[in-house]
């Protein structure tokens, strides 16, 4: 959530960063509308607290007339404190009308792209950062997409899962069941290896911790939702590893913050229809390793950086063709300052296939989750918070199995084998 302040003091940048998502003119009124409020806001609490003031001097008198034998003047002050109670009633209404008004224009408004961040309007705008520097792979015509050669290998079965849950929800199975063991614990390990804290986080989280890291309201619609316990299942290991320091003031030296967890993600992916989907392209539970920091907002883009190569020695220990991209505002998520895409290149579906998203929230994040830290004058401020998949399973099973299929079977990465406990997965 973006601080009023920020709203106030750069008025030009936000206004020239919302332009980067595709802001209309119309759609900028939103931040006068803030600013408004805000204003209403600070009116409504100075004569509050100036009606509060006033009835507890007045009520101290009472009992000093009462004393004295004024009862007239004690009951006339008796009747001007409950008058000034009514008046208090109302402005303590008007107060909460005009701060729930302000909370929700506050938290529909994305936050502000970096500088960096390219303009565009689509993902067909995204700049590549970094591509693919050889030949991307071959295979014969004979070759087979992940969803054949699950069926070939009995690797996982999507209409078994369908059966026992819905279209959507893969069952693995026997040398797929340990693939996908074997790369969490891979993952698991890097991260680790890499001073990260291995969190196993809660896989519902409460209604406060989805709105501190902005999947609400945001991307309410693509969660799932438990009414009878007001729990919702989390899309990603980001927000309840991020909620651990919901309401935490930090000291300066605690910085960088690194934690990592493995955890089922469940997203509804409404509207998702057509070729691109099949298989293990798009499902509605998929495992992901994720990693998050809270970093010092002068460190911030500079751990960024090392998320982006943490990533990026990942994809290159797997053997996969991969590029990164560094998304345009029109296609940047709600809370991102600036977000960095991993995409591997699946050899039988000749296409690209996205596995990691890298951002940086600045204090987006924070603002919401008051996250603070002091600083070295004791000062407290907002930390800056920034994720990553590091990865997600689904798509990189599909692209191992497809890049790796040989007549013997699929051949395992060297680095796997430790974690597997075979070379060929036959």
């Amino acid at each position: 959530m973006l601080q009023v302040s920020v709203l106030r003091e750069n008025k030009e940048k936000v206004i020239q960063g919302l332009k980067k998502r595709n802001f209309s003119d119309q759609d900028l009124v939103i931040i006068d509308t803030i600013i408004v409020l805000d204003d209403e806001r600070k009116l409504i609490q100075k004569s509050l607290d100036d009606k509060l003031n006033i009835s507890n001097q007045v009520a101290a008198k009472i009992g000093q007339l009462i004393k004295n034998g004024e009862k007239g003047a004690a009951e006339a002050a008796k009747s001007e404190v409950a008058s000034l109670k009514k008046d208090i009633q109302q402005e303590e209404e008007k107060m909460r009308t005009v701060s729930t008004q302000l909370e929700t224009h506050l938290l529909n408004l994305p936050n502000v792209p970096h500088d960096s961040v390219p303009p565009g309007k689509s993902a067909d705008d995204n700049f590549v950062f970094q591509d693919w520097p050889q030949a991307l792979p071959e295979l014969p015509d004979t070759a087979l997409p992940h969803w054949d050669l699950a069926k070939k290998y009995d690797i996982f079965d999507l209409e078994l899962g369908t059966k026992i849950t819905g279209a959507g929800f893969p069952v693995y199975r026997k040398k797929g069941a340990r693939l996908q063991r074997a790369l969490i614990n891979f993952f698991l390990d890097q991260a680790t290896n890499e001073g990260f804290e291995e969190i196993i986080p809660p896989l519902m989280v409460n209604e406060a911790s989805a709105r501190g890291t902005g999947q609400i309201p945001d991307k309410e619609a693509q969660m799932y939702y438990i009414e009878r316990d007001d729990l919702y299942m989390i899309p990603t290991a980001e927000v309840p590893v991020t909620n651990i320091y919901r309401d935490v003031i930090l000291n300066e030296d605690q910085f960088p913050v690194k934690m990592t967890g493995y955890t089922p993600c469940f997203r509804r992916e409404a509207g998702s229809y057509g070729a691109h989907v099949r298989g293990l392209n798009r499902v509605h539970q998929f495992d992901k390793v994720e990693i998050v920091v809270l970093e010092h907002p002068d460190r911030s883009y500079q751990m960024l950086q090392q998320m982006i190569a943490h990533v990026s020695g990942l994809m290159e220990k797997l053997e996969l063709p991969y590029r990164i991209l560094h998304l345009c505002g029109g296609d940047m998520g709600f809370a991102s300052a600036s977000t960095y895409d991993f995409e591997v290149y699946s050899a039988a579906q000749k296409r690209w296939l996205e596995v990691s998203s890298v951002s940086n929230f600045e204090s987006f994040q924070a603002n919401r989750l008051k996250l603070r830290f002091r600083d070295g004058s004791k000062k407290t401020q907002l930390a800056h918070t920034l994720n990553g998949s590091a990865l997600a399973l689904a798509r990189i099973v599909a692209a191992l199995l497809e890049n790796n299929q040989t007549p013997e079977g699929i051949r395992i990465p060297d680095i796997l084998v430790p974690y597997t406990g075979f070379k060929i997965l036959n």
